[in-house]
């Protein structure tokens, strides 16, 4: 058994940008009316997954293009690639739990990681539908509110695996130690499923994390995330409680 498990988020969490708001702000309807949308979410006026919808509907190319176009524009975490590396040596799987599209993720890992981490890095996230030169997201839950339900993807990991998914307590009934690292509205439905979370600085999450009472620790690249992530590991994590803020 891994000693632990890091679930993250991808888009502005393993990427500096988010590419889908990446898309919407300079190819789709704008920054103005993403930002109008990204308020609404944090407000619950709108779902996640209806606002997200309605940015990608905006976004006029063909979907090869849009990979190509983020290709060439969307930067890496510069601390990922060591983060990755030390999590292979040590046997922890990372995770990737996104509400973006799967061949986008998988074409940027590839693209700024290496086929490598293509193969160790299972990706959980919603598909596309191509039609020619229009495309449209397929929700992994449709029925949820978010999409794309991290919160039941984390647990359905778990018992795919042979784990408890009471994510409630730490290294409950032989779990490994459980982080997720996230950075914005789409992390609301993981917030409270690992024994350790890592927020970004400056980020909606924490907003999210303060108004409802959720603990947290905060970074600003996954350089912080190992310097932590190393010295719970190597503490069996009896000290996780000394990197909770909130």
């Amino acid at each position: 058994m891994p000693k632990a498990i890091v679930f993250t988020d991808f888009d502005g969490t393993v990427t500096l940008q988010d590419s889908n708001d990446y898309l919407t702000e300079n190819l789709g309807f704008g920054r103005p009316r993403r930002l109008e949308i990204n308020d609404d979410i944090l407000d619950e006026k709108i779902t996640f997954r209806d606002g997200f919808r309605d940015m990608l509907e905006s976004i006029p190319l063909p979907f090869p293009e849009c990979i190509d176009y983020l290709l060439k524009n969307i930067d890496l975490d510069p601390g990922f690639v060591h983060f990755y590396q030390w999590c292979e040596k040590q046997g922890i799987p990372v995770v990737v739990v996104s509400s973006g599209m799967k061949p986008i993720i998988y074409a940027l890992l590839k693209g700024l990681v290496g086929q490598d981490a293509v193969e160790n890095i299972e990706i959980i996230s919603n598909e596309v539908k191509i039609d020619g030169d229009k495309w449209e997201i397929v929700f992994k839950d449709p029925e949820s509110g978010f999409g794309h339900d991290k919160s039941k993807s984390i647990r359905e990991y778990l018992v795919k695996h042979n784990y408890s998914p009471n994510t409630t307590n730490l290294q409950t009934d032989g779990n490994p130690i459980l982080f997720y690292c996230g950075d914005g509205v789409s992390d609301l439905s993981a917030a409270k499923e690992t024994n350790l979370l890592f927020a970004k600085h400056g980020k909606d999450l924490i907003k999210y994390c303060i108004r409802e009472n959720i603990p947290y620790t905060e970074f600003d690249s996954f350089k912080d995330i190992l310097e932590k992530v190393v010295k719970i590991v190597e503490a069996d994590g009896k000290n996780i409680g000394e990197f909770l803020e909130n």
